[in-house]
């Protein structure tokens, strides 16, 4: 059962990477009742948003979760990374993040009113909107498929894994990775950072992110990014 529940998910995410395609390659006016439109990044403020995007997730690995994150598991670092990367950077802002104005801060995202409205708005499955979304429905309905290899991945794409009766999600932070175990313990708050070597020769062949890992269905990019 597990085995045809993961083969199924693998259908739907190939199925969602070829419409994602045809749909980028249809007349406009063939999308007006297919899709609804929603606000894209433009290239530099997509380059803006992955080095801000880095720098938070960097952030919580080096210094320790933040407590304005609250559901710590591997789908919740990323929805927090990117929310808090579509925030306005003001001084407030860095203020409750504990981070320091410097030179080595990104550029800001300077979004549109519609642009900005992708914060915490997440298609969830079902296809309704919200502030939570889970690992497989971030994936399936908010992201799309890049490749199975991973040197395709820019900063602060996904890597997803499906392992039947569970998924998980990883950050590529551009020569690591980065992610939540899903467990918290007194002494362990789960993040994880692993260089693209170590994990490519991982003793648990099950989460190498390799084009021959049954395990790895490769990698996605959020769905806004240009």
């Amino acid at each position: 059962m597990a085995g045809s529940a993961m083969n199924k998910r693998r259908g739907l995410l190939r199925l969602a990477a070829v419409s994602f395609a045809a749909s980028a390659a249809a007349p406009a006016g063939a999308l007006t009742h297919a899709l609804r439109p929603q606000p894209r990044l433009t290239q530099a403020q997509s380059r803006a948003f992955q080095a801000w995007m880095i720098r938070i997730v960097s952030e919580q690995v080096n210094r320790g979760p933040s407590p304005r994150w609250h559901h710590r598991d591997c789908a919740g670092l990323v929805r927090f990374a990117v929310n808090e990367a579509l925030a306005v950077h003001d001084a407030k802002w860095m203020r409750a993040n504990g981070i320091r104005s410097d030179a080595r801060l990104p550029p800001e995202l300077e979004l549109t009113a519609g642009q900005a409205n992708l914060r915490n708005r997440w298609v969830q499955t079902g296809g309704t909107v919200g502030h939570f979304v889970t690992a497989i429905a971030l994936v399936q309905n908010n992201s799309r498929f890049v490749a199975r290899e991973v040197s395709q991945a820019l900063p602060g794409d996904l890597l997803f894994y499906d392992q039947g009766d569970m998924q998980h999600l990883m950050v590529w932070m551009g020569t690591s990775i980065a992610y939540h175990t899903g467990t918290v313990t007194t002494d362990d708050n789960g993040l994880r950072m692993v260089g693209i070597r170590q994990l490519m020769n991982w003793k648990d062949t099950r989460w190498q992110p390799a084009a021959n890992n049954p395990n790895f269905a490769g990698v996605y990019r959020l769905m806004f990014l240009s």
